[in-house]
């Protein structure tokens, strides 16, 4: 993922805090006041050295004590912490809106892009961008407000006074160190990015195998690959190690470099303090100040290289956030799309494919030249050998795709001029790879309308020839289906997937080999339940077995991309064509 620049990504991220703009300007004002409480701590600390120079016996001894300066040394030390806490309790808003915001933009978008990027991109990867990024938001604010511009406020503050207040060397010593300190720590920083950026490339990919393994780990059992499973996660973790090791050596340096200079920088300061108190220039109570005053400077000094770093890290963890935000949407609304409109929603639509082509791969088509009619309220089924192009009808009409050439309506709508939202609305999919959320069977059924009451919920169970399997485990609907729905069987997944697609009351029913993995009684049952359904839904059914289509109103065989051969299944029979040798090795196998 190519880099866009560090002002670009703070560009990006303005607009969040923008929103806020009247807690950002107070927050800034009491940063300011606090650094101008900080500055005015050692010069009263001055003040009250100064006042004490006097002899033990001078009859002053017993007049001397500074009430109003040590006072005044106790309110200037509470203002600085109380605008600093007032600065971070303002901006806490601030940031975590920003946060909420982008991570909630994030996420949304990721749910808007087109099928192929999910399948190109690894969830494990994907997510810890994310987790980074938003991270990194908090990270750059932290830094950037309450580290890097205090201590260049500080910084101005401090040159300004010795300038104004001593010899001018104390400010050339001081501005002289400030500057090699920054390039030194900016060089040998960049220097130490890259293994870094090695470090993180490292964890995100050790992150990646981690989850694909664990998400498979089925899989992994069937093999007996665990050793192998290990070994390829310990692999990216041992190139983790060492960028690692690498990364704590040159910061070691860096930390050296830095203690160097700021060394220099105070042993020419006490010097030229030391020899200004010598000469009768400077009090004790001066020399005291220019020292606490490079001490009070220079700490914040000794992790700029961390801050740096730190800030450095943020912007590129954003980045790569911010272009998941940027990524465009391949399958997007056009801007005179419109919602879909159904004549008749008890009926169901009538839907036509009109001479589609389709490639997934330019190198290989999927579909050619394929046109047909659903008739509202009908049932069309579609079969053909694996590869056909069958799966693909569906991921067309649900829009996970567009077609490259031809056109799919929906009561004479293009389904590329109607918003994506209204359209997926009125089509309900069941799949044959059915993936559950790790809840409830009750929270699963009722994702198809969060809104269903339990009796509808129950009903739509009913519907699936599973409401009396539910009612029979301890829980019921509050049995938990695991990771993915393992828990359940293949055939219960199927079933809860029915019915939460039957709980969303689409106009539009499609089946993709949907009862595959149910057992021929519920199966059996199951094609009596569809056919009722089918009254007032127009149904796409994708199978493959070729007996639970026999009632179809239409039967479509595809094979190679195009179809070969359509009718009613006695037709088809009778046609002694393609449909005809399935059904007889079909039959074959049964009795078989």
């Amino acid at each position: 993922m190519p880099q866009r620049g560090d002002w670009r990504v703070i560009r990006d991220l303005l607009p969040y805090l923008f929103e806020y703009r009247l807690r950002v300007f107070i927050a800034l004002s009491c940063l300011v006041a606090a650094k101008f409480a900080n500055l005015g701590i050692p010069i009263l600390m001055k003040e009250l050295i100064d006042s004490l120079d006097v002899k033990p016996d001078s009859t002053q001894a017993l007049l001397v004590v500074p009430v109003g300066i040590i006072i005044a040394y106790g309110l200037l030390r509470i203002c600085a912490s109380l605008f600093a806490e007032l600065r971070e309790g303002l901006f806490a808003r601030v940031t975590q809106n920003a946060v909420r915001k982008v991570a909630l933009q994030v996420f949304q978008h990721l749910h808007s892009l087109a099928l192929s990027f999910h399948l190109a991109r690894q969830t494990g990867g994907v997510s810890r961008d994310i987790e980074r990024g938003t991270r990194g938001i908090q990270s750059l604010i932290s830094y950037s407000l309450y580290s890097i511009l205090p201590t260049f406020i500080e910084f101005c503050l401090v040159l300004g006074y010795l300038a104004y207040s001593y010899d001018i060397w104390f400010a050339v010593i001081t501005l002289l160190a400030l500057v090699f300190y920054i390039i030194f720590t900016i060089v040998v920083t960049e220097w130490r990015t890259h293994y870094r950026r090695a470090m993180n490339e490292m964890d995100s990919k050790a992150n990646q195998k981690a989850i694909d393994s664990l998400l498979n780990f089925e899989t992994v059992k069937y093999f007996g690959n665990e050793a192998f499973e290990a070994k390829r996660y310990d692999e990216n973790l041992a190139r983790y190690q060492s960028a690692a090791i690498k990364s704590q050596k040159t910061l070691a340096f860096l930390n050296l470099g830095q203690q160097i200079i700021i060394a220099i920088g105070l042993m020419l300061i006490l010097w030229r303090a030391t020899l200004g108190v010598v000469n009768g220039t400077m009090t004790l109570g001066d020399l005291v100040l220019v020292n606490t005053l490079m001490i009070q400077l220079y700490i914040p000094l000794n992790f700029l290289g961390v801050i740096y770093r730190e800030i450095k890290q943020s912007l590129a963890d954003m980045d790569r956030m911010f272009s998941l935000l940027n990524t465009e949407k391949e399958i997007a609304d056009a801007p005179h799309a419109h919602p879909l409109h159904i004549e008749n929603y008890s009926r169901g639509p009538n839907v036509r494919f009109e001479h589609v082509y389709f490639h997934y791969d330019h190198k290989r088509e999927i579909l050619r030249d394929v046109s047909f009619d659903i008739p509202a309220g009908t049932i069309t089924a579609v079969v053909g050998q694996s590869g056909a192009g069958k799966s693909t009808l569906a991921r067309l009409l649900f829009r996970f795709y567009d077609v490259q050439s031809g056109k799919i309506l929906i009561d004479d709508q293009n389904i590329q001029d109607v918003t994506q939202a209204s359209l997926r609305k009125a089509i309900g999919i069941v799949p044959q790879d059915t993936v559950l959320f790790n809840d409830t069977i009750g929270y699963n059924i009722a994702y198809g309308d969060p809104g269903a009451s339990m009796q509808e919920v129950e009903e739509a169970a009913r519907a699936a020839q599973i409401d009396g399997f539910i009612k029979r485990l301890p829980d019921g609907y509050d049995t938990q289906v695991g990771e993915r729905g393992l828990k359940l069987s293949g055939g219960e997944k199927q079933r809860v997937a029915i019915a939460r697609t039957l709980l969303k009351k689409p106009a539009i029913l499609i089946f993709d080999e949907a009862t595959s993995a149910l057992d021929s009684k519920t199966e059996r049952a199951f094609q009596e339940e569809l056919l009722n359904l089918a009254k007032n839904r127009t149904t796409l059914i994708v199978a493959h077995r070729l007996s639970t289509i026999i009632h179809a109103d239409q039967i479509l065989v595809m094979d190679h991309g195009q179809i070969v051969e359509r009718g009613t299944h006695a037709q088809l029979l009778a046609a002694n064509g393609k449909y005809a040798e399935m059904w007889q090795m079909q039959e074959r196998a049964a009795v078989d």
